[in-house]
C-alpha cells in the first residue's frame, strides 16, 4: 500500500521505452522529417464527417454528455454493419479506451494475459495498469495453425485469463488465416480463456479478407474497432466493443468504462456516424493509396508486402553496432527519419524497427524509406 512520495508498484514496473529515450531528440529536429514512427494517416477524414463539417444548426446538443454506452444513431448503424443487436455494442474513446475498460473489468491483481507478440505497444502497459501481468508469446510473425496454439498452450498457467490478438497485424502486416483464429480459439475454450481481438485494422487487409475472431468465438470474445484507423479520425478518439454474445459481459465492461470515461465525445460519435452513412468511396480509395504506399515501401527495403495494417517490421540486426538500437535510431535521426523500436512491441524484438507508411504524405514517406534503405545498404 504506497504513501506518499511513492505510487502503485505495478505502475512502477511498467517497462520503459527507449522511444521515450529519443523524444527529446525528436523535438529538436530540424529540416524535412520524416515521421514514420506513429501509426497515423495523412488524409483527412471523409467529407461530412470532419469537425468543422459538424455545425450547432444541425447538432444542437454537440456539447453535452452523450449517453454512456454511445450516441443511439452510431448504435444503430453499427448494429446494422455488424449485424449485432445494440445491446451487445459500446462506443468507446478510441480502442485504447476499450482495452482499458476490458482490462480492468475482467483482471484481478496477478491476472495473466497471454499477449500475441510482437504486438501493439500499448497493451502491455494496459494490462500492467490494471495490475495484470503481461505474457508475451512469440507467435506472430511465423507460427500457425496448430503450432500457433501449441506456443498459447505452453504459455498457460491457473492465473491465466485471457489471450490479445491482433489482426490485421500491427506491426507485422499479417492476417490471420482461419485455421490460425480457429486454433487460438480452441486454446481459449479448453482453458476457458476470454479473448480480447483487436480488429481496428479490419477495413486495412489488401491480399485477404480478414477473420473475426468473434464470429469464431462469439461467447468469450471481446472484439475491439476503432474509428482512428479506419477513417483517418485517430484525434477523434472514437472506437467500440462488439461483446460476447452474452450481453452480461459486456454490460459490466460498460459500468467499468462509465466510471472512467464517462462516454465518448458527443462530436466524435456524431463524425463516426456520418462516415459510416456516406464514407464507402472514401474508404475505399483510402485503402488504395495505403495499399499503394505499403507495397512501395517494402518492394524499396526488400522485404515481403504487407497483407494487411499500415506497417513494415524490420529486423536490422545485421546493421547494428555496438551502440544496439538505439544508436541504430540515432543514426536514423541524424537524417531526419523516425522509427519506432522493435522492443516497444516485445522483448524479443530489440533488433527490429516499425514502420508506419500511412503517417505523411506518399513522397515524405518515399523520401525517409529512402534514406532507410540507403541505412540498411539496399
Amino acid at each position: 500500500m504506497p504513501r506518499y512520495p511513492h505510487v502503485s508498484s505495478a505502475l512502477d514496473s511498467m517497462q520503459g521505452s527507449l522511444f521515450t529515450k529519443l523524444s527529446g531528440r525528436i523535438a529538436k529536429l530540424r529540416g524535412e522529417i520524416y515521421p514514420l514512427h506513429v501509426g497515423d494517416s495523412w488524409l483527412p477524414p471523409p467529407a461530412g464527417g470532419r469537425m468543422q463539417d459538424l455545425l450547432s444548426a444541425d447538432h444542437p446538443d454537440l456539447n453535452r454528455y452523450a449517453r454512456p454506452h454511445g450516441d443511439p444513431e452510431l448504435l444503430a448503424l453499427l448494429a446494422d454493419v455488424y449485424g449485432v443487436d445494440p445491446s451487445l455494442l459500446l462506443i468507446t474513446t478510441g480502442a485504447t479506451g476499450a482495452l482499458d475498460a476490458i482490462a480492468n473489468t475482467l483482471l484481478d491483481p496477478g491476472d495473466e494475459v497471454l499477449i500475441c507478440a510482437p504486438f501493439w505497444p500499448l497493451i502491455r502497459g494496459i494490462v500492467t495498469a490494471s495490475r495484470g501481468v503481461a505474457v508475451e508469446v512469440d507467435v506472430m510473425l511465423s507460427t500457425h495453425g496448430s503450432e500457433l496454439a501449441a506456443a498459447l498452450e505452453a504459455a498457460v498457467t491457473d492465473r491465466t485469463v485471457a489471450v490479445y490478438v491482433n489482426s490485421p497485424h500491427n506491426p507485422s502486416g499479417r492476417v490471420l488465416s482461419v485455421e490460425d483464429v480457429q486454433a487460438l480459439a480452441g486454446v481459449a475454450r479448453r482453458h476457458s480463456l476470454w479473448i480480447w481481438s483487436d480488429a481496428v485494422y479490419e477495413h486495412h487487409a489488401y491480399t485477404t479478407q480478414p477473420v473475426s475472431v468473434r464470429s469464431v468465438a462469439p461467447d468469450c470474445t471481446f472484439e475491439v474497432h476503432s474509428f482512428s484507423k479506419a477513417w483517418a479520425m485517430a484525434g477523434n478518439r472514437c472506437g467500440f466493443v462488439v461483446g460476447p454474445e452474452d450481453r452480461a459481459h459486456l454490460d459490466r465492461v460498460r459500468r467499468t468504462s462509465t466510471h472512467t470515461f464517462y462516454s465518448a465525445p458527443t462530436a466524435s460519435q456524431r463524425a463516426a456516424a456520418e462516415a459510416l452513412r456516406s464514407g464507402a468511396e472514401w474508404l475505399a480509395e483510402s485503402r488504395r493509396h495505403y495499399l499503394a504506399a505499403g507495397n512501395a515501401a517494402a518492394d524499396r527495403l526488400g522485404v515481403p508486402r504487407p497483407d494487411g495494417g499500415t506497417f513494415l517490421f524490420l529486423d536490422v540486426a545485421d546493421h547494428l553496432g555496438s551502440d544496439g538500437l538505439e544508436g541504430f535510431l540515432h543514426r536514423c535521426l541524424d537524417r531526419g527519419l523516425v522509427l519506432a523500436p522493435g522492443s516497444s512491441c516485445g522483448r524479443s524484438y530489440d533488433t527490429y524497427v516499425r514502420l508506419c507508411f500511412t503517417s505523411a504524405p506518399p513522397d515524405v514517406v518515399g523520401r525517409g524509406v529512402e534514406v532507410l534503405a540507403e541505412l540498411l545498404g539496399r
